[in-house]
């Protein structure tokens, strides 16, 4: 039973409740003025620095001409002005003064009354707004004023020429001479009364409509009136001018009488005309020299493009040189050792083929560096992303960074609680920071703090948009230090290819472009913070990773090529020779047995021929209408769980799905040793001869 009644009573304040919120919402519906409620709310130019409607009624709209306002915040619909708003509503919430004013809102064409009250305590944060439409008001008050100025300045130039008491019930207008004479009425007419048609008959016909549509949008609202037609006069000619008069309306708001002086603008008009005359021949004067101005614009910006295109061209220039430079200097090691092997073969002198074997090596490693720098910069590298946290990856870098540094360097790391992962390639990020680190130990040449700090970033409209980024959530990887600092100019170029401040021969001024080139493949960017004497902070800004968690990371161990355990089939594709004939060579050495072809439709055809194969190694860029990916597919569409090993010498990034491969498949990147080679197919095909994951 007391449950009975508790239900009952419950149900009963409901019901209550919901009436009130009726009752209250068709009060608010009722009052024809415009009323919201609006809640200050934290934004992101700090405390209580933008609002939020709550509330409002239809009239809202109706006063202020904006659609759905509530749930909007005050800084989305008036950026522009929110400041204003924000301090006077604000004041009424911090002091609980209501204040009251006038203010014009443009986009609606009104003028509007505005109230604001504080609701309930300062800090529930509330105000209650009201708006009251005085557009009337304020043009009849302006009507007013105007008309008065005019008459005041008509008596101050002596222009009133005639007078004039319209009854309007009656339709008589009680008129002086000044009015009968300038309408072309004898004296005697005017003081027996004149009718409304009898005075529209002497307006110049081509403005009697405007006349009459001035009369009745007077007789309409009441009020000050003002109209200049032309009239004809006794010497049949027409002369302007202006009629200035006020409006009285009955009670039911019918017009009474109709008040109101002449004022002769004849000379006015024949001056404005003149004037007109003026402005069109300075119209005239202002299209040509606008017209000259087109033209020598254009001139400029041909010439401007032509500065454009030297500047680009000298960019051009310096970016070939740089590379001339080094790869000549590569490719001046890999001959001269390859002839000295050549030299030291023909005079039998064999022991000495290994230090020129190992510097040919080592200048071909140097070569796929400097590829690889360059693939970077210019955001063509094929990258392997995964979910990666941050934290561990520095860590991992602690013990090889301190030691790059040397003693007179301290390294500290700040690592952030609760960090986001991010999609990134491992190896990339790891020699991006690397070339941070080594470029901030540059500029402390005696010595001081290095410091690696990790962190999560919302980055809003603004925040993101200085960065060159969309809006959202970011990791920022920012490498600090205490040294020499860079000039604006420097900082500027700081990321230009082959740009750097260091001596010569000892930087390739790669290393900057290289993580900023990284970093936009990455969904990133790169930023520089310095001042010269005060040291450099370069942050690298990383999209967050919002899918499965980073993995630890397994690195692998060098060893010696595999030997293949079984007698396995090999289907590989590659245009150029020479490499397919080296790789031929490398994999028939570990036993496999090796089919070739030189394109795509060329490794159909063999597929035909060799239907049983255990893995297909291909080049990614292949001629003849196919790539590598396309063959792959379409292998794989008869052999879903064939492994595939992509083999590219150019980031074909696009074509491998920005890394995401699908199960079974692997990338190598040229130059690679037969080592990798060897590592990666035996990782493919499995001990067993089954893929590989």
């Amino acid at each position: 039973m007391d449950k009975e009644l508790a239900s009952a009573s419950r149900a009963s304040l409901e019901q209550e409740v919901a009436l009130s919120r009726l009752r209250r919402q068709a009060l608010f519906e009722a009052i024809d003025d415009g009323f919201c409620i609006i809640r200050f709310i934290d934004g992101p130019h700090g405390p209580l620095s933008d609002y939020i409607h709550i509330e409002a009624n239809s009239g809202y709209e109706r006063h202020t001409g904006i659609r759905d306002i509530v749930g909007k915040r005050l800084r989305e619909i008036e950026p522009e002005h929110a400041d204003t708003w924000i301090e006077i509503y604000g004041r009424v919430l911090r002091t609980g003064e209501a204040v009251r004013f006038e203010q014009e809102f443009v986009a609606a064409g009104r003028y509007i009354e505005v109230s604001a009250t504080r609701v309930g305590p300062e800090e529930m944060g509330q105000v209650s707004v009201l708006f009251r439409d005085v557009t009337a008001r304020k043009k009849t008050e302006a009507a007013l004023r105007d008309n008065v100025q005019r008459v005041q300045l008509a008596l101050a130039a002596g222009a009133i020429i005639g007078t004039w008491l319209w009854d309007v019930p009656a339709d008589r207008f009680s008129v002086d001479d000044g009015f009968a004479q300038a309408f072309g009425f004898d004296s005697s007419m005017g003081r027996s009364g004149l009718s409304l048609e009898q005075v529209i008959e002497t307006v110049h016909p081509d403005d009697r409509a405007g006349l009459i549509a001035a009369i009745e949008e007077a007789f309409t609202r009441g009020g000050a009136y003002a109209h200049q037609y032309r009239t004809r006069r006794q010497d049949g000619n027409y002369y302007w001018l202006e009629a200035n008069g006020r409006v009285d309306l009955n009670a039911d708001g019918t017009p009474s009488q109709f008040p109101g002086v002449l004022i002769d603008i004849d000379g006015r008009r024949a001056v404005e005309a003149e004037r007109d005359r003026a402005l069109a021949a300075l119209r005239t004067l202002n299209e040509t020299l606008e017209q000259r101005v087109e033209e020598r614009t254009a001139a400029l910006l041909t010439a401007e493009e032509a500065l454009r295109q030297s500047q680009k061209m000298e960019a051009v220039g310096q970016l070939t040189g740089g590379l001339a430079h080094d790869f000549n200097n590569i490719l001046a090691g890999i001959g001269g050792s390859l002839e000295l092997m050549k030299i030291r073969l023909a005079q039998g002198r064999i022991g000495d083929i290994d230090r020129h074997l190992n510097g040919a090596q080592a200048a071909v490693k140097r070569a796929a560096a400097l590829t690889q720098r360059l693939l970077a910069f210019s955001r063509r590298q094929t990258l392997d992303p995964k979910p990666s946290n941050l934290n561990q990856i520095v860590a991992g870098m602690h013990e090889l960074i301190g030691r790059s540094m040397g003693p007179s360097i301290a390294v500290e790391t700040v690592a952030a609680g609760g960090l986001w992962s991010a999609f990134v390639d491992v190896g990339q990020l790891e020699n991006a920071l690397l070339n941070l680190c080594l470029n901030a130990r540059d500029a402390m040449p005696n010595g001081g703090k290095l410091t690696i700090e990790t962190a999560n970033r919302w980055m809003d409209d603004l925040a993101a948009a200085q960065r060159g980024l969309p809006a959202g959530q970011y990791l920022s990887l920012c490498v600090s230090d205490t040294g020499t600092g860079m000039s604006p100019d420097v900082v500027a170029r700081a990321f230009d290819p082959f740009f750097t401040t260091k001596p010569t021969g000892q930087g390739t001024g790669l290393g900057l472009s290289m993580v900023y080139g990284f970093a936009g493949q990455s969904g990133g960017t790169a930023r520089i913070y310095s001042e010269l004497g005060r040291g450099t902070m370069i942050c690298i800004y990383l999209p967050r990773h919002l899918g499965e968690g980073a993995a630890e990371d397994a690195w692998p161990i060098e060893e010696p090529s595999p030997v293949a355990a079984g007698r396995k089939t090999i289907l590989l594709v590659d245009d150029e020779p020479l490499v397919r004939m080296v790789a031929v060579e490398v994999l028939e050495d570990l036993g496999y047995f090796v089919v070739e072809a030189e394109d795509g439709p060329a490794a159909l055809k063999a597929l035909a021929a060799h239907p049983v194969i255990d893995l297909l190694v291909t080049d990614v860029g292949l001629p003849n209408g196919m790539n590598g990916r396309q063959l792959a597919d379409a292998i794989r569409e008869r052999r879903p769980e064939l492994p595939v090993l992509f083999v590219t010498g150019y980031a074909e990034n696009a074509v491998l799905n920005h890394g995401h491969l699908e199960r079974g498949m692997q990338v190598l990147t040229k130059p690679f040793s037969a080592d990798a080679l060897g590592r990666r197919v035996r990782d493919l095909i499995g001990e067993d001869g089954q893929a590989g994951g």
